[in-house]
């Protein structure tokens, strides 16, 4: 089949590179010139820099200019096209909710293409990004209002998982489908034909509203299990006396019923889907006068969790931030990507700028780069106080303080690192619950903070 991506995003990237190695004949369209030209290439340098995720670079090199194209050019990909999946970036506006700016943009452009193509097959537009509930409808006029005919709406959300988005697009956990049709459901069952009958896979047809309802209601609640774990396992271990809050999370997922994702407490959940996706359903919610209190609380939770921390080491561990050197390990949201949106580690920052400190060594295996970006000096002259390190190190060499923001494997078991390269005094905030072997350094006289424990200051 002839598949389009509209947007070469991370949904958009993974998704054609994915279909494109299932042999269909795909093509990944931008407006970004640019970013076009880079993945033509096929080099890793230039492909990692707009997406970094584990194994795709492989896919693209193996399947560019056979069954995977890369153009700017709107009018030559649309034409023939059995499918269209619609992979634009859909940010939050200030009141939470979706800003469409860039999806609406798009499906005027390709509109207007569509009501003057020749081959008149029919072929279906596919919502793929993460949009409001109602939103194929609003698609589906667009394209009447321009004269397209023959043609199809659906919705068809992703649920990737940064650091393994290539592995699930392989072998999904689910493949959701809403369509308004019969012929319609036929055109994406050819589509994902190698999961349509899988054993393993759920293959769910629905309306094209329940399926974008499915992603809101999965990453709120995925959201909402973090929150649980953060605003009340972490609270109890922070809070009453000889509490173990691994040994609490161990007892309590030995249930079958509960889920061990999630329940290893952190400095807050990142990246693009979680806040913006709940704030986007409060939003909707709000709008038919259903309560979102619930909701509201679990974001409230999470925001709360990214800076907490070091209003601990204030009040509880005595720390003064001012005109001392802090070490930040850890500065995309997650281990195995440089994406920087909504990452823990920008509260962070901020917030020990805020608090007046001299300078911050940061360091990150993937999104140095990415947090230079985030942070530019030219928009607020504090960042000059950020200096990029090349090892973890390097980092904390220096420093009065280390954060640790991110669950990279190398920061597991750092204490030894601390132990060679800093003397006490010198405060440890573990974010991520990084170093298991705490009470060594805390008997060493340094000073330990972790989400989860109370204080821990040496005797």
């Amino acid at each position: 089949m002839k598949i389009v991506t509209i947007g070469t995003g991370y949904v958009g990237l993974v998704h054609a590179a994915v279909c494109s190695e299932y042999g269909h004949d795909v093509y990944a369209h931008d407006i970004d010139r640019k970013k076009i030209a880079d993945f033509t290439t096929g080099r890793s340098e230039l492909i990692e820099k707009y997406v970094n995720e584990p194994g795709l670079v492989n896919i693209i090199r193996e399947t560019l200019g056979k069954s995977l194209h890369f153009s700017d050019d709107l009018e030559a990909v649309l034409e023939g096209t059995d499918a269209i999946f619609m992979c634009l970036p859909t940010p939050s506006d200030v009141d939470g909710s979706t800003n469409l700016t860039f999806y609406n943009a798009a499906a005027e452009s390709i509109a207007e293409v569509l009501a003057h193509r020749q081959d008149k097959r029919r072929f279906v537009l596919v919502n793929k990004s993460t949009v409001p509930i109602g939103t194929a409808r609003h698609l589906e006029d667009i394209m009447k209002a321009h004269g397209v005919d023959n043609f199809g709406v659906a919705s068809n959300p992703e649920f990737l998982a940064e650091g393994t988005a290539v592995a699930s697009a392989r072998r999904p956990d689910r493949v959701v489908v809403g369509c308004d049709c019969k012929e319609d459901f036929n055109i994406l069952r050819r589509v994902y034909s190698q999961f349509v009958h899988h054993v393993r896979i759920k293959y769910i047809e629905t309306t094209p509203e329940t399926a974008e309802a499915i992603k809101y209601v999965a990453n709120t609640m995925l959201l909402t299990y973090i929150s649980f774990w953060n605003g009340v396992g972490a609270k109890i271990g922070e809070n009453m006396p000889n509490v173990n809050i691994d040994d609490l999370r161990l007892g309590v997922t030995s249930d079958d019923r509960i889920s061990t994702w999630g329940s290893f407490v952190s400095n807050g959940a990142g990246g693009s889907c979680f806040g913006k996706d709940i704030s986007s359903l409060i939003y909707q919610l709000r709008r038919v006068n259903v309560s979102t209190k619930m909701l509201e609380a679990s974001f409230e939770v999470n925001e709360h969790q990214k800076v907490y921390l070091i209003d601990r080491a204030i009040t509880e561990g005595g720390f003064k931030f001012n005109n001392k050197t802090v070490a930040v390990l850890g500065l995309a949201f997650k281990k195995h990507t440089n994406d920087m949106r909504d990452a823990s580690s920008i509260k962070v920052i901020e917030s020990l700028l805020g608090k007046g400190v001299a300078a911050i060594h940061a360091y990150d295996p993937l999104a140095n780069q990415s947090a230079a970006e985030v942070f530019d000096p030219s928009k607020n002259v504090l960042f000059e106080k950020i200096k990029y390190f090349d090892s973890a190190k390097e980092a904390i060499a220096g420093s009065h303080a280390l954060f640790v923001s991110s669950d990279c494997e190398e920061f597991r078991g750092f204490s030894r690192t601390i132990e060679d390269t800093v003397k006490p005094p010198y405060l440890v905030m573990d974010g991520r619950r990084m170093i298991p072997d705490y009470n060594e350094l805390v008997a060493k006289s340094y000073t330990y903070l972790a989400v989860g424990s109370m204080v821990m200051t040496p005797e």
